[in-house]
């Protein structure tokens, strides 16, 4: 990180990391539009939701910051907007698969005409990827994930690869055949199908870290995205408009408007996210310095 990336407070503070400015400023985007969402009657979220989710990634990028002396935000601002930019076609794929799945529908958005709905959807999904890897990075410096001990070793072999991208074209087919039946894949498909791409061309994989029985980047990404899967829920569930379920076979015991067993697709959904985001990355005319996302402190250093 260099010296001009820090901010003013840690530099008055002579080497001491204080709760960076950006960080205070995300508190109090949440404060104000939490408490804007929840309170106020009618159409709201289609214009709170950007800023209540801006909020929580900066504050946690703050505490990322405050942890570890560093963050994605204090690590490259360039690299840090391109998260929000490639987050909207991310998500955007996962819509286009749900007009075959119809595992999600959103309340409200009749009020919209297609242009509008296409416009405020975009900027509310470009949140998704800072907020997901911003908690992984979050996750990753709490020691008790930090000093997991190595597990398996999968090696991106050429048989591996193979098996991940059969394995990732068939689950893809049949979930979109018998989406009733093989709706699940679709947080798991893809990520068997761009990890290999990935590999193979030289782009950031998870292979990186399995060759070597390093499953923490893993472990972090999962606990992240599963936090941020809990403030999502918690946050919608009190919003309008606002997105419920109909998933065959798992719709009961809801915790918010999400079925219990949904929250599992949240663990696969995480490493999606990685492959997606190191695929579309590679197309952005400047290079990104292929260590930018630091799940795991130091572990670079390490590899």
């Amino acid at each position: 990180m260099s010296e001009d990336s820090l901010s003013e407070d840690t530099r008055l503070c002579k080497g001491k990391v204080l709760f960076p400015w950006h960080g205070r400023l995300g508190l109090l985007l949440i404060a104000v539009f939490w408490t804007l969402n929840w309170t106020l009657p009618g159409l709201r979220t289609h214009w709170g939701f950007f800023p209540l989710w801006l909020g929580y990634c900066l504050t946690v990028d703050g505490l990322v910051f405050l942890r570890r002396g560093d963050s994605l935000f204090m690590r490259d601002r360039k690299a840090y907007a391109l998260l929000f930019l490639i987050s909207m076609p991310g998500w955007w794929l996962f819509e286009l698969l749900n007009l075959r799945l119809q595992n999600w529908v959103y309340l409200g958005m009749e009020e919209f005409s297609d242009l509008e709905y296409f416009l405020l959807s975009s900027l509310s999904f470009s949140t998704v990827i800072p907020a997901v890897f911003g908690t992984a990075e979050l996750s990753g410096s709490f020691n008790w994930i930090r000093n997991l001990p190595n597990g398996p070793k999968v090696f991106p072999t050429r048989r591996n690869l193979i098996f991940f991208g059969v394995s990732g074209l068939g689950m893809f087919i049949l979930m979109l055949i018998w989406p009733k039946f093989f709706f699940p894949f679709v947080w798991l498909s893809i990520f068997c199908l761009i990890e290999p791409w990935n590999h193979q061309s030289g782009r950031r994989s998870l292979f990186e870290s399995t060759r070597l029985g390093d499953w923490r980047p893993l472990v972090a990404l999962w606990i992240g995205c599963l936090i941020c899967g809990f403030f999502w829920e918690f946050w919608n569930f009190w919003s309008y408009p606002k997105w419920i379920y109909q998933i065959p076979y798992v719709d009961f015991l809801h915790v918010f408007e999400m079925p219990v067993l949904g929250y599992l697709g949240y663990l696969p959904f995480a490493l999606e996210l990685f492959g997606l985001y190191h695929l579309m990355a590679s197309i952005f005319p400047f290079s990104l310095k292929s260590d930018y996302l630091q799940i795991i402190p130091g572990q670079q250093e390490h590899e």
